[in-house]
């Protein structure tokens, strides 16, 4: 359980946290490792019955069957809740996309309605409209910029409330703590996709926010190796949680969780060098004639700034940017001829990626307009300047075809 009162510094969590004496001390000997070690099992063997009896009255921290897990996972989700002041424990699960539907499942029931955000990550929607809609939830999508507004959308059968900040495409910030205070005043749950931030960055349950999801997948992991998803919950929805965890059979491998908690213990220098490559990379696009504007909440004159440096901590190394003009032939221009950046889907890792996107086949009570084709940027650990350079010779074959 994450304490409320624990003076350490986030960066300071992130080297200790996990970190218990039984799951990093060797039995009958002094000391201990750094890291623990990875424990593979399926079947638990017991001393005798009454052993056997005793271990179901609590399976959540102690060796059971291997589907509740080991002390691998456990000290990762140990380390997780404690980057989340405010937090009572966390799940953890096989990708970013399971953490959410099974934060959703164990929320709501049939004829709940769902309020989300408009500028959800895909996958999000496709989870409202193909699991929850057949289930009896009502999905209804509203403004990612309508902050306290959100109480006029709120009705007796509201029951949660999804938020995505930024999102992962046009990068709105939303005014978190404005749409907590109403759902709060209604008895509504708040859950956030965090995984731009991550806690480091924005502690969302400090904020009132109830759930944190995380695809642990981008920045948590870090090298682009390991897909898992994590759910962060207050005192009052952590069984929850669990509950819906156990029943759905989600879980991690021991070896996934073992590269995920060695990923976590770098977060912080990572984030540090994501973020500063990518403002850095996203100020020099924004003066290129080419640019219509560059979406990326640090930047002064980008909406949501205000927010964004009200709320959070720093920014990680995604944004998008709007091309000038220009069709779907010429942005495949731009990024089919870049030497530095990858072409692929997912983002965190230690490697830059370039991907066109379209924003508007994925909205519902907002409607996308640009000047433009659409780039999204994951900006690794590569230096900055090459990538500028590589960005710079695809402006110029984007310049050459568009014309």
């Amino acid at each position: 359980m994450s304490d409320e009162k624990d003076k350490r510094a986030p960066l300071t969590r992130l080297a200790q946290a996990g970190r218990r004496a039984e799951w990093v001390g060797v039995p009958g000997q002094p000391g201990g490792i750094v890291s623990p070690p990875v424990w593979r099992a399926s079947t638990i063997l017991y001393d005798d019955v009454a052993h056997l009896r005793s271990a179901t009255t609590n399976t959540h921290e102690q060796l059971f069957y291997g589907r509740k897990g080991t002390p691998t996972a456990w000290s990762l989700a140990d380390a997780l809740t404690e980057m989340e002041p405010g937090a009572e424990g966390t799940m953890l699960f096989p990708s970013g996309v399971a953490a959410i539907g099974c934060a959703l499942m164990a929320v709501l029931r049939p004829g709940d309605q769902l309020l989300m955000v408009d500028a959800a990550y895909d996958p999000t929607r496709n989870f409202c409209e193909q699991v929850l809609k057949p289930f009896g939830v009502e999905t209804l999508y509203y403004d990612p910029c309508v902050g306290a507004g959100i109480a006029e959308f709120i009705t007796e059968n509201t029951r949660a409330i999804f938020l995505e900040s930024p999102g992962s495409l046009t990068f709105e910030v939303q005014d978190v703590p404005a749409i907590v205070a109403a759902a709060q005043a209604r008895g509504v749950v708040t859950l956030i996709d965090n995984t731009w931030a991550t806690p480091l960055f924005l502690p969302a349950l400090s904020l009132g926010v109830d759930i944190s999801i995380l695809a642990c997948t981008k920045y948590i992991v870090g090298h682009s190796d390991v897909m898992m998803g994590s759910v962060t919950a207050n005192a009052a929805l952590f069984p929850k949680i669990r509950q819906m965890a156990y029943l759905f059979g989600q879980m991690t491998s021991p070896d996934d969780a073992w590269l995920a908690a060695r990923g976590l213990r770098t977060l912080g220098v990572r984030l540090a060098q994501h973020q500063a490559s990518a403002l850095m990379i996203a100020s020099w696009l924004d003066a290129q004639p080419d640019v219509a504007r560059v979406l990326h909440p640090a930047l002064p004159d980008c909406p949501g700034h205000d927010l964004w440096a009200r709320d959070f901590e720093g920014s990680s190394g995604l944004f998008s940017f709007v091309l000038k003009g220009g069709d779907e032939k010429a942005r495949a221009a731009l990024i089919d001829g870049l030497a530095h950046f990858g072409i692929g889907y997912s983002w965190g890792g230690f490697e830059s990626l370039a991907l066109p996107v379209d924003p508007a086949r994925y909205r519902s009570a907002t409607r996308w307009e640009a000047e433009g084709p659409v780039v999204r940027l994951s900006i690794g650990l590569e230096d900055p300047a090459d990538l500028i350079a590589d960005l710079e010779a695809g402006l110029a074959r984007f310049r050459a075809v568009r014309g």
